[in-house]
């Protein structure tokens, strides 16, 4: 009888369940727990641990500590410079471009006399959404010397054009695979900032007898000021680090005139195992980045309240 209690007793159980003690004041803190665990797990720790990996080398087998050595070769080091120069070059001429044609074509697709918007938004973001890689592959094989682009050339009387192997139209095909890619991404943004404008704005100008483009030069462009702003400051953070279509176009070549900072660290930490070194260059990325976001917030957005 007191067998058939026990295993009766067992079955009636209630399954084991974790209570936690919550309060108005420690509530807060078991939601945001995970976060802040997979933050700290994913992103601070590997910061740190860059950061101190760039102050050692691999010898024999193991990590030795050799001050700033890492920096000091950097400031040195021929290739480095040239891949810093690479990287402003596409700066300087992909981000404002691209910057403006994705406002232009915002403008346009907000147009009220334009048909089947919904159609021309997709058709323009698709490229954005498209496979790094692939597109990476399907760009160098448009531009190949026997590609489509050196063909269609070669029906007006255009001689071929090395896209790939020549060091400044090398530098010109990752320049356009950038724009057509990101184009669309940052038309979205823009064509955002445009539907927050008041139509009373634009209402008032016409009556005023405002044209057009007075419009577009009084109006648009002065509301639209933060929202280029974001959208050059993620294009340049994005340049800065740029890495797949160097690496997938050009391989950096030709003689390195194509290479960028984030190819050289790819070169440096998974083809030579130099990791203390690549260390270096990320640290000098995370400050470059930081630089150039500090001087584009303080040039376009003071009188804005920045973004």
């Amino acid at each position: 009888m007191e067998s058939v209690l026990k295993r009766e007793a067992k079955r009636t159980k209630k399954p084991f369940t974790l209570r936690l003690k919550m309060d108005k004041k420690t509530a807060p803190y078991y939601f945001i727990a995970p976060a802040v665990i997979m933050f700290s797990l994913f992103t601070i720790y590997p910061f740190l641990r860059t950061v101190m990996l760039s102050f050692y080398k691999f010898e024999r087998g193991s990590y030795v500590f050799n001050g700033i050595q890492n920096y000091t070769r950097l400031f040195s080091d021929g290739v480095f410079y040239k891949a810093l120069g690479n990287t402003f070059i596409y700066m300087g001429f992909q981000v404002p471009v691209m910057t403006g044609l994705s406002l232009i074509l915002a403008v346009l697709l907000n147009s009220k006399l334009l048909k089947w918007k919904a159609e021309f938004r997709i058709a323009y973001f698709l490229p954005s959404v498209t496979e790094m890689v692939a597109y990476s592959i399907i760009f160098s094989l448009f531009l190949s010397d026997k590609g489509l682009l050196n063909y269609v050339l070669s029906l007006v009387g255009i001689k071929e054009i090395p896209w790939l192997i020549h060091p400044f139209w090398a530098k010109a095909s990752i320049m356009l695979a950038l724009t057509w890619r990101w184009t669309g991404y940052n038309m979205v943004i823009m064509l955002a900032g445009l539907q927050g404008i008041p139509n009373t704005l634009y209402e008032a100008a016409e009556i005023d007898g405002a044209t057009k483009l007075q419009q577009f030069l009084y109006i648009t462009i002065p509301q639209m000021k933060p929202i280029m702003l974001f959208s050059m400051l993620m294009s340049t953070i994005g340049t800065i680090n740029l890495f797949s279509e160097p690496f997938i176009l050009t391989k950096g070549g030709p003689s390195n005139s194509t290479i960028s900072l984030g190819l050289y660290l790819y070169n440096q930490g998974f083809m030579n195992l130099n990791f203390g070194y690549a260390s270096a260059i990320s640290c000098i990325l995370l400050i470059l980045t930081a630089i150039m976001s500090f001087l584009q917030m303080k040039a376009g957005g003071e009188e804005n309240g920045g973004i």
